[in-house]
């Protein structure tokens, strides 16, 4: 069976990309289609037999400057010849979905949530009203494009129940559910908790990583923040001391930190969330907003905490609370087990036997 595993764009790392590689080693002969790919941003993709990438490669900048592609994207993938491939897997947030097969091809769409500047998070992508207004009849288009490219794969899993509803809800369509694979497959090994708190986030608005600083800085206890982005001199400006940036670490510092963290701060709504199941998966409760995918990865009292709001007074009463709470790392670690790379892989193959013993 020759196979061909398409994604919207090559060009960092994060949880999707952790997917791609999850499902590289169970094809490991697949070859990865793209609208884009920039090695130097990218270097896990070279695991890969092949990369191909469509005709906006050839653009200057575009390999970096990925905000600029949305009305480019549906040519793009439409363009991509998938002639002779037996099974296609699109996993994406944006137009991988919307390429084009043979009748005879299977085409499965590993959703990671219908796309959030067009659906469920418009409001936050356009909040300026001028931007807002010119930008209507592109974002008319590329909807009508959007539910269009929906219909095309014979199958859409989602990556958690809120995905779920928003593929039902943005595009009519059922789907099934698998979790994406996360946490870490380490030893058992005695850790003395040390007295921060982590977040482990991409400095961009929706994270909410600003209230978490907030209420760090009124609370005045210690507070580690690993990641970067946009945001990132934005909330060192209003910082204070008790509050350290780390930026990109190393996995085995990220274990470090994870393991020795009092909790895992998770302020934002997130379509999954891996970081919530890497800290469980080592032995670290989450407080966390209740919405999105923490509803499918905490589980209230015995692996973490919810606060109902995203506001100061709310995750303050929350951590408040917390301090209180004892967690067993055994019930930690068991519930994290649940989003195995070997429970991700058992059931994404026994989607596709199905398939192949109907057909």
């Amino acid at each position: 069976m020759k196979i061909a595993i398409v994604y919207d764009r090559v060009n960092k790392w994060g949880g999707a990309e952790r997917v791609l590689l999850c499902l590289h080693k169970t094809f490991p002969e697949a070859t990865l289609f793209t609208s884009v790919y920039n090695p130097q941003t990218a270097p896990w993709a070279k695991v890969f037999p092949a990369v191909k990438t469509s005709f906006l490669q050839k653009f200057p900048l575009i390999k970096t400057k990925h905000e600029y592609l949305g009305t480019f994207m549906p040519l793009a993938f439409e363009s991509l010849d998938l002639t002779g491939f037996d099974l296609v897997i699109s996993v994406t947030s944006e137009a991988a979905k919307g390429i084009i097969t043979r009748p005879d091809t299977f085409h499965i769409c590993y959703c990671l949530t219908p796309t959030r500047y067009l659906w469920s998070a418009y409001e936050l992508y356009f909040k300026n009203p001028f931007l807002k207004f010119f930008s209507q009849p592109a974002v008319n288009y590329l909807r009508r494009w959007d539910k269009i490219a929906a219909q095309r794969p014979d199958l859409m899993i989602a990556i958690s129940s809120e995905v779920q509803k928003r593929i039902k809800r943005y595009y009519q369509r059922d789907s099934f559910l698998i979790y994406p694979s996360a946490g870490f497959n380490r030893e058992n090994k005695p850790e003395q908790k040390k007295d921060f708190y982590l977040v482990v986030n991409r400095l961009v608005p929706y994270k909410k990583t600003d209230l978490a600083v907030k209420v760090f800085n009124t609370l005045g206890q210690t507070l580690y923040i690993v990641g970067t982005g946009s945001e990132e001199s934005k909330l060192k400006r209003i910082a204070k001391k008790n509050i350290k940036f780390l930026g990109e670490v190393s996995e085995s510092k990220l274990v470090d930190y994870y393991r020795k963290a009092k909790a895992l701060i998770f302020p934002q709504e997130e379509d999954f969330g891996i970081a919530a199941v890497e800290a469980q998966s080592l032995g670290t409760p989450v407080i966390a907003y209740k919405a999105g995918g923490s509803l499918d990865t905490v589980i209230e009292g015995e692996t973490g905490i919810f606060f109902k709001e995203q506001t100061e007074e709310s995750l303050i009463s929350a951590i408040k609370r917390f301090q209180n709470l004892k967690f067993e790392k055994e019930k930690l670690r068991k519930n994290a087990e649940r989003f195995s790379e070997k429970v991700f892989k058992r059931q994404f193959l026994s989607i596709i036997n199905n398939y192949i013993n109907k057909n």
